[in-house]
């Protein structure tokens, strides 16, 4: 009996461990979202956007292959499958599994606002905020298994509204209309890390380019891939 019990609880941790949490949080231009990633149990990585629509998926590149570049996946050639006439015609033509894991979407009978959206991926459970919400981000994911996330209200700066605000722990903060027009709208901090770019008064090559840290960053235990 003990050694089934153990076995039960060991298989519960390898399940939990193996589960799609988010890892990557990729911006384009040191301002835009692109996407938020998660990584399956076959290390695929499966990309949607923060309104919660499959970006790309792909395997990830070493980093020292000599055609490495930050967020670039490589193309994936295993098994991939689309919901046909089973499910619900709002997700006809949709990816419904990449390798062995599986991909669900909210239905059309469901809230409006979620109607369409990735719902599952594999384990991972995703939320996303309604339209009972502040306009700037009804739509926009909620949480992502045990990951919360919170945007910029209508509220804040006009060079932030709808910026992701938190992500888990971190705390994100952008430059705002009172700071150089060069870099407003661009991440000035992600938890405790400071970021800094080229601004007006440097070389016109350089301005608005990424000074410091490097592009990939490990905060929270959630790699951020500031382009």
């Amino acid at each position: 009996m003990k050694r089934i019990a153990s076995f039960t609880l060991c298989l519960l941790f390898y399940l939990i461990s193996q589960s799609q949490e988010l890892s990557q949080v990729k911006y384009s231009n040191g301002s835009a979202l692109t996407s938020f990633s998660f990584i399956t149990d076959q290390k695929i990585v499966i990309r949607i956007s923060d309104d919660g629509k499959i970006v790309e998926w792909g395997n990830l590149w070493d980093k020292g292959y000599y055609n490495y570049y930050p967020g670039k996946l490589q193309q994936y050639m295993g098994r991939v499958e689309y919901y046909g006439a089973e499910g619900d015609s709002i997700n006809i033509g949709k990816v419904k599994s990449i390798g062995t894991c599986f991909i669900t979407y909210y239905g059309s009978f469901e809230i409006p606002t979620n109607a369409g959206k990735v719902k599952t991926i594999g384990r991972t459970n995703l939320n996303y905020y309604t339209n009972f919400e502040n306009e700037a981000f009804t739509g926009k994911l909620k949480s992502a298994g045990n990951t919360a996330l919170n945007y910029y209200s209508s509220f804040d700066n006009e060079a932030i509204i709808g910026k992701p605000k938190s992500i888990g722990f971190n705390q994100i903060t952008y430059y705002t209309t009172f700071d150089d027009k060069v870099l407003q709208g661009k991440i000035k901090s992600i938890g405790n890390m400071k970021y800094t770019w080229y601004g007006s008064t440097d070389r016109r090559e350089y301005r608005g380019a990424l000074k410091s840290p490097a592009t990939e960053q490990i905060i929270g235990g959630i790699n951020f891939i500031v382009l």
